[in-house]
Parts: C-alpha cells; sequence; structure tokens
C-alpha cells in the first residue's frame, strides 16, 4: 500500500513536470516549486539523502550569529506551541539559509523527526530537500502550507507544514517561523497563528535592535494598541523615525522603511514626539488621539520612553513641561469639584454643571463609600462608563484598579472565561500560564459590568453566587480564590421589564440593585454648551473658535447617540476646519441638513419626527426603550443606514446591533428606510 503511494506521488510529479499536465489538486505554488527542484536543483523525489547538518563548531557560530534573533523568537514560540496544544507537532525557526536555529517539540516527536533530519543545525532549503514548508516559504517570500503529499521526496509525505515569513523593520526576510506536525489535518487557524507569533516576533526584535527610540504604538482603533496588529514605529530623541514594522507601513501607505525614513515624526503627524509623548504620560499610557499630517486620517497612540531607559533630557522633557492641552481622554473639571476631590483634573464630562448630573454623582459616592453595589442606568453614549470611572477615583478603592467589562460585545463563549478566568491548559489555545478574569484583576478595585442585561442567564447564577461568597473559581480550576470587589453593573434597558420576561434573574436583580443611579441623556442636560466647548478643543488639539450659528445648531440638536455622537461630530468638525474658526459649512451631513429646516417653535430636529411615528402600531414601551429606538434610527440616519459604521459608533459588534434592531422593530428595506416587522 505505501509503495502503491509512493508511486503515485511520483506520477504526479511527472505528470505535471515533465509532461505539462494541471493536476487539479496541486496548488499553482507547489507545482512550481516541483518545477525548481527538478530543473533547477537536479533532485529525485525517491531520494533518500538526509539534508546536511552544521558542525558542532559551525552551529555555535551560527547560534552566536543569531543570538539575538533566537533569544527574542524563543519566548513567542513556546507560547505559540502551548497554544496549537498538539504533542504530534513541533515549532521550527529557520533563517535565511534554511538552517534550523530553535525547535520546541515533545521528545518523542523530536526523537522521531531527527530520523527526517529535522534537526538543529540541519539546512531545510528547498534546494537541499525539495517542496516543504521552511524552504519553499524561503522561495516565495509568502506564507505557505505544504501538506502530506504537496512535499517534494516521498519520504516527507506524511507531515504536513505550516511557514510564515519573519520581517526585519525595513521588509527584509530575516527568518521563517515553521509548524511540522505528523497530523493528516492542517488546522485552519494555525497559519494565522503562526502568522500572528511572526508579527509578536518582529514587534520584540523592533524593541531590543532600537534601545534608545522611543516606541510609538499606534492604530485606527484604541483596542488594538499592544496588540499584534497596532503600528510600530522606533523614533530617535530628534523626530527621527529608525524602524517601523509592516502594520506601520501598511497605516501610513508607505511601500518600505527606505520611503518613510524621508520623513520626521511631526511630518507624519500632527505633532511632535515630545507633545505625544506629553499626553501619554498625562492619559497614563491609554491611547489619545492623533492625525495624520496633511490628511484628516485619526489614530489612536501610546508613546514610551526607550526600552534601555531614556535620557535625563527626555524624561524631563516628557514629564515635567506644562502641556497646553488636557490629557485627550480627560477635561479640566470645575473648580470646586477639584477642591472637593483635592486631585486635579476629572473624567471627561462628569460634572460640568448639569444639577441632574451633579446630584447623582454625589448620591453614587456616597453609597460607593459604603460598599453599596450601584445599578447605573442611561441611554447608549450617555456616559456610563466615564460616571463609574469618575465614581471609583472619588473612592476609598480609588488607588486600586478600575476594570470594565461590556457584556454586549463579548461572544458568550469568552464571557466566561473573560470573567472568571481559567486555570493552565482549561481549553485549546488557553495561554500556557492560565489567565486571571476581569473580577480577579478588580481584586480592591471597582468592576464595572456593562450592559449586565445582555449577560447569558447561565452566566449570572455563577455570577450571583460570586457576589454571595466573594469567591472565584477559574474555569479548570478546584480551589476558589477570594475577592474584594466594589461592583457598579450599568444599562441601556431596564432589568425589571427583562425580570418579568424571565431573561433575567430576579434574585441577582435584586443583588445589584443596591442604589440606581440614572444619567440625564445629553439633550436634558443643562450644560451642553460647556460639553460642546471642552470636547471640541480637546478634540481640536489647538485653540478654537465656534461660531455663534453653529453654536446655535448644535445646541438645538437632540444627539440620539449623547456624548458618544456629540464627540464623534466635533471631531469631524475639528478636521475638516483648515483654521481655528469652525462655522456652518464645517457640519456634517445631518446637521447640516438640520441647518436647513426653517426654525420654529416646537420644530422636532431631523428625522425624530419620522422615528416617533414608526412606533405608533406596535406595542407601548417604556420611555428608556422607546429612547433607545430613536436613538438607533436616529444613528442609522446619521451613518446613511451603514449597519458597521453604526456599530462602530456605539462600540458593540454587528450581531449585537441586529439584535438590537430586531428588539425594537427595526430592519433595512433594499431603499435603505427603516420599515417595521
Amino acid at each position: 500500500m505505501y509503495s502503491l503511494e509512493v508511486s503515485n506521488h511520483i506520477e504526479r510529479i511527472n505528470q505535471i513536470v515533465h509532461r505539462g499536465v494541471m493536476v487539479p489538486d496541486v496548488d499553482p505554488a507547489v507545482a512550481s516549486s516541483w518545477g525548481r527542484c527538478v530543473n533547477d536543483y537536479g533532485l529525485d523525489p525517491e531520494s533518500r539523502r538526509l539534508p546536511p547538518v552544521l558542525t558542532h563548531a559551525e552551529r555555535i557560530a551560527r547560534s552566536e550569529q543569531k543570538r539575538v534573533l533566537i533569544t527574542e523568537a524563543k519566548h513567542e514560540m513556546n507560547i505559540l506551541y502551548q497554544q496549537l496544544a498538539d504533542p504530534e507537532l513541533a515549532v521550527v525557526l529557520v533563517d535565511t539559509d534554511g538552517c534550523i536555529l530553535h525547535m520546541v517539540a515533545a521528545d518523542h516527536l523530536e526523537s522521531d523527526l531527527s530520523g527526517l533530519g529535522l534537526r538543529l543545525g540541519a539546512i531545510w532549503s528547498e534546494e537541499e530537500v525539495g517542496t516543504n514548508g521552511m524552504g519553499t516559504c524561503l522561495a516565495v517570500g509568502e506564507p505557505i502550507a505544504i501538506r502530506q503529499t504537496d512535499h517534494f521526496l516521498y519520504k516527507h509525505i506524511l507531515l504536513t507544514c505550516s511557514a510564515v515569513p519573519v520581517m526585519d523593520h525595513t521588509g527584509k526576510m530575516i527568518a521563517v517561523l515553521d509548524v511540522t506536525s505528523r497530523s493528516s489535518l492542517l488546522q485552519q487557524h494555525s497559519l494565522v497563528l503562526i502568522g500572528m507569533t511572526a508579527r509578536m516576533i518582529e514587534n520584540r526584535l523592533l524593541t531590543v535592535n532600537c534601545k534608545h527610540a522611543h516606541p510609538v504604538h499606534f492604530h485606527s482603533r484604541p483596542e488594538s494598541i499592544n496588540t499584534v496588529h497596532d503600528g510600530k514605529l522606533m523614533v530617535e530623541e530628534d523626530g527621527t523615525i529608525v524602524a517601523a514594522n509592516q502594520s506601520a507601513l501598511f497605516q501610513l501607505g508607505f511601500p518600505d522603511m527606505q520611503a518613510l525614513r524621508r520623513y520626521r515624526f511631526d511630518e507624519i503627524f500632527q505633532l511632535t514626539l515630545e507633545s505625544l509623548l506629553q499626553r501619554s504620560m498625562q492619559s497614563s499610557f491609554h491611547p489619545v488621539p492623533i492625525y495624520r499630517a496633511g490628511a484628516s486620517s485619526r489614530f489612536f497612540a501610546v508613546a514610551q520612553l526607550p526600552p534601555a531607559g531614556s535620557t535625563q533630557l527626555s524624561f524631563h522633557r516628557a514629564s515635567s513641561k506644562p502641556s497646553s492641552l488636557p490629557a485627550l481622554d480627560k477635561v479640566a473639571e470645575p473648580a470646586n469639584l477639584s477642591a472637593r476631590t483635592g486631585k486635579q483634573g476629572s473624567i471627561a464630562c462628569v460634572e460640568l454643571g448639569d444639577p441632574v448630573l451633579r446630584e447623582q454623582f454625589e448620591l453614587a459616592q456616597r453609597v460607593v463609600s459604603k460598599a453599596v453595589p450601584v445599578l447605573l442606568y442611561g441611554e447608549t453614549g450617555s456616559g456610563k462608563e466615564v460616571l463609574a470611572r469618575a465614581v471609583h477615583h472619588r473612592s476609598p478603592r480609588r488607588d486600586g484598579p478600575f476594570v470594565a467589562v461590556n457584556c454586549a460585545s463579548l461572544p458568550e463563549s469568552l464571557i466566561e472565561s473573560e470573567l472568571f478566568g481559567y486555570r493552565a491548559g482549561a481549553f485549546t489555545g488557553a495561554q500556557r500560564q492560565g489567565r486571571s478574569g476581569k473580577i480577579l484583576q478588580a481584586h480592591g478595585g471597582t468592576l464595572l459590568l456593562d450592559e449586565i442585561g445582555d449577560m447569558p442567564l447561565a452566566l449570572q447564577a455563577r455570577l450571583l453566587r460570586v457576589l454571595d461568597e466573594r469567591k472565584v473559581t477559574p474555569l479548570g480550576a478546584e480551589a476558589s480564590v477570594d475577592v474584594d470587589i466594589q461592583l457598579i453593573s450599568a444599562s441601556h434597558r431596564n432589568l425589571t421589564d427583562l425580570v418579568a420576561k424571565g431573561q433575567f434573574r430576579e434574585d441577582l436583580y435584586y443583588r445589584l440593585n443596591g442604589v440606581e443611579i440614572r444619567l440625564p441623556p445629553l439633550r436634558e442636560r443643562q450644560d451642553k454648551h460647556q460639553l460642546i466647548e471642552a470636547i471640541l478643543q480637546e478634540e481640536a488639539g489647538k485653540p478654537v473658535v465656534l461660531s455663534d450659528q453653529a453654536l446655535k445648531i448644535l445646541m438645538q440638536y437632540v444627539w440620539p447617540g449623547n456624548l458618544r455622537q456629540m464627540r464623534h461630530v466635533l471631531r469631524t468638525m475639528a478636521v475638516l476646519a483648515e483654521g481655528t474658526t469652525i462655522g456652518l459649512e464645517h457640519l456634517p451631513g445631518p446637521l447640516a441638513e438640520l441647518h436647513a429646516q426653517p426654525a420654529g417653535n416646537g420644530a422636532a430636529p431631523v428625522g425624530l419626527t419620522d422615528c416617533l411615528a414608526m412606533g405608533d402600531e406596535h406595542e407601548p414601551v417604556n420611555p428608556l426603550q422607546e429612547s433607545e429606538r430613536i436613538t438607533l434610527i436616529q444613528l442609522l440616519e446619521t451613518h446613511r443606514w451603514n449597519i458597521s459604521d453604526v456599530a462602530r459608533t456605539l462600540g458593540v459588534s454587528r450581531n449585537t446591533l441586529y439584535r438590537k434592531l430586531h428588539r425594537h422593530n427595526i430592519t433595512l428595506s433594499t431603499q435603505g428606510n427603516p420599515t417595521t416587522i
């Protein structure tokens, strides 16, 4: 049987290479590799020759030459091996000669693979061993999967290989990361995980090779900062960019590092490195918004001190020089609040003069000081997390962590591990050392469970037990861990209605509802003028003046998306305005339409009357539900019924948004207008 399989393998190679017959199940990249093996390298698919291996002295010299690469790759390779969790695979690193520099594998597999020549110091280039993951990846310079009979030499046809290039900051290949397995099935996620690991190795190499430069991480989405997807620049004290990862080049639109090196940091972005470092420190190194120079593209970024330690000059500049701007995620608070708290600065928009918000804020402060749980109600975008953070910073737990979890944005399959954590090896893909969940991370501080109404019923029971026993049992663990947290729950939905419908546990509701705090929607706040001015100055990044006509429109607008929508609109206006004056011509579409409508007493803002009328034929709903319905339709109009844009504005997934639309009897017609279902 084995001989027949070998004969079939050789016949397929001959059909493609010698007779030019295209075999349907052979990938073109594999067919090209077979051609090189026969025509360029003179290899025989029946050959039993093992690949050449460096001598001991040569291997020691090669290891020393590649010491930095091997050192930085080892950590990420170990993590990848644990993630894949398969004793029948090996994680392999080769240099550009195809020489195996490092390998992670179970002892029994390493011994078996050694019989095929897969060992430290062996040369697995395509020229030496034919088509294989490592060698063919080196030849084509792209990620590739070589499954069993894709190999050229018949003795390798029991192996499956997935390989990805590792690049330096110039885009030059410096190594290949490979996973070789004896499994007949290639896991679909393997190539993705290998690619992510390669990117992590590249980022580690950037840091270690540029120890005296400032790392700058950036991305268009703040949650992607410090992940495998963020762009990373290494910037010298004077603003010279000395290195960048591939994500940075892609996001900035440069073909290679040579093109990027022509520009200084302040020629790429609308601020200096020094300014970004100041803002990063002010925001406790949370991402802050920055803009491309000469363009309206917005990113979020964090600048850090050099890995080798900053010079005294750079630290002095970054930490002691007063900034002319507030922190990008903060707005200077009223003097009376600063005096009461004894701290400078406050979370944005907590108290700028609205009496209802001030009363609710003070009530929350009083009950939190006595460890009473808080149930926070407010429309989407009204600042529930902002208020919760402010309450935490005024509480006796201010020195502890503040941990926020959005129950609506997490897939149900991840909520349990995210909240309760897991021990090492609890499931495939788990981190090697396990992970503490959000509840344990909040120990000694405050835990915010945002959109608690969207938590699955099964997890509600586990949460209730945690609140009663003050103990957490991670997934896969037997022992419980004591936990001490202040709990704040938040929702835009009425939990009593969910309880009545059987969608929320009544016992958990009473456990969460120590006191109810209700945030006023933006349209009802009396400090809109102050909010507009404060947020606009923050988003503009420079002193700007708002015309009286534009301010009037902004004050009249209903703001269905509340603070989140206001910030988005003001950010857009700040980008559109080239000078320091912002006027009617800078209003985005829906507000410009509102300006075009004739003014009159009692006139409803654009789109609002239609929204109200749509609900007439349906069951009566409470004010919170109706308000959310109006908000959704207004946001859909604002974004021209683009579901992705609306979901991004609300900070939820598309699936969550679709569920909300269905709940409120809103669907999308082929004309892009609302219909009812």
